[in-house]
């Protein structure tokens, strides 16, 4: 009964010491580790390759390990990945998450980047929302990375390849592989020709080049005539213009002068018009009378002489015979 009662105590005295020993190894670990935050990513892609015990690193830089990796329930195209970092580590507005792979041997991790200095650490604001925190945690935003954008593109690569593959095959046909053959017969010929005309093509640019020249040339002398007439035209042209300006004007002033004569002497011309010539034209009738009279008395003058003007004319004696 004492042996038994002995066995019972040291086995109780055993267990004791080994749950403090286990207490005091936790404390110890605990003193010895660092704190840890966590974190949720949403990813749209496939996670192949990742699992828990995942690394996580920060610009290549060991910082964490996957947690829990599961469905959105909210949304199945997303993939919920808990990750556990160092309390150190400077998860920071503009930190974004990306998958990558570890060498050739399958193996993914979970790769942070993108910290700001002096930007704020990614929290849960006070009062979160479902798409800020959705499980209590702050959520760090996703960026595609290499490996993502393969995978997610690699449907579209396909179909195109494919498209492409069927459109070579239609393009390497018989009849267009005649016709391609025929297309670089007619530019063999073509080249032949044109070396066989290289130096006729060497004259011609020649020829062109010296074309070009004189045209520059005449360019430049049209330029400088251009010039020179402008000069011509600000030098001679224009003060001839102001003077025949001046001339003008002073004609327009005389021919202004001259109707204002004329518009006064108008009363003195229409009455010089109805009775001064009609008078005048009286008078020279009665002169042209005057003057045949004149030459009447002259002509008879010299027939009769003077004295035919003071009696009448003596008729000759009668002689009988």
């Amino acid at each position: 009964m004492e042996t038994r009662s002995n066995h019972v105590l040291v086995g109780a005295v055993v267990l004791i010491l080994l749950a403090v020993l286990a207490i005091f190894t936790v404390w110890i670990a605990r003193l010895g580790g660092t704190a840890s935050k966590e974190y949720d990513i949403f990813f749209k892609q496939s996670v192949d390759g990742l699992a828990k015990g995942s690394a996580v690193t920060f610009s290549g830089v060991p910082s964490g390990q996957v947690k829990d990796i599961a469905l959105w329930r909210n949304d199945p195209q997303f993939v919920r990945v808990r990750i556990s970092v160092n309390d150190d580590t400077p998860v920071l507005q503009g930190t974004t998450a990306t998958i990558s792979g570890v060498g050739f041997t399958g193996v993914s991790q979970v790769s942070l980047d993108g910290a700001r200095k002096g930007a704020p650490s990614i929290t849960c604001p006070d009062q979160p929302s479902p798409n800020d925190c959705p499980y209590g945690v702050p959520v760090i935003p996703t960026k595609q990375g290499g490996l993502g954008a393969i995978l997610n593109s690699a449907p579209q690569l396909l179909e195109r390849l494919s498209t492409l593959t069927e459109r070579l095959t239609g393009l390497l046909s018989d009849r267009n592989q005649a016709s391609i053959a025929g297309i670089l017969e007619n530019t063999n010929r073509l080249s032949d020709a044109l070396a066989d005309r290289g130096p006729e093509i060497a004259a011609t640019l020649a020829q062109t080049r010296i074309a070009i020249q004189q045209a520059g040339d005449a360019a430049q002398q049209i330029g400088q005539l251009a010039q020179t007439t402008n000069g011509v035209l600000a030098d001679d042209v224009k003060p001839a213009m102001q003077n025949l300006n001046k001339a003008i004007a002073s004609a327009q002033q005389s021919a202004d002068t001259l109707n204002a004569a004329i518009q006064d002497a108008r009363p003195g011309l229409q009455a010089f018009s109805k009775q001064t010539i009609p008078e005048v034209g009286q008078l020279v009738r009665d002169l042209r009378v005057m003057s045949q009279s004149l030459s009447s008395v002259a002509e008879k003058v010299d027939q009769q002489g003077a004295g035919s003007l003071i009696g009448q004319q003596k008729l000759p004696d009668y002689k009988g015979k």
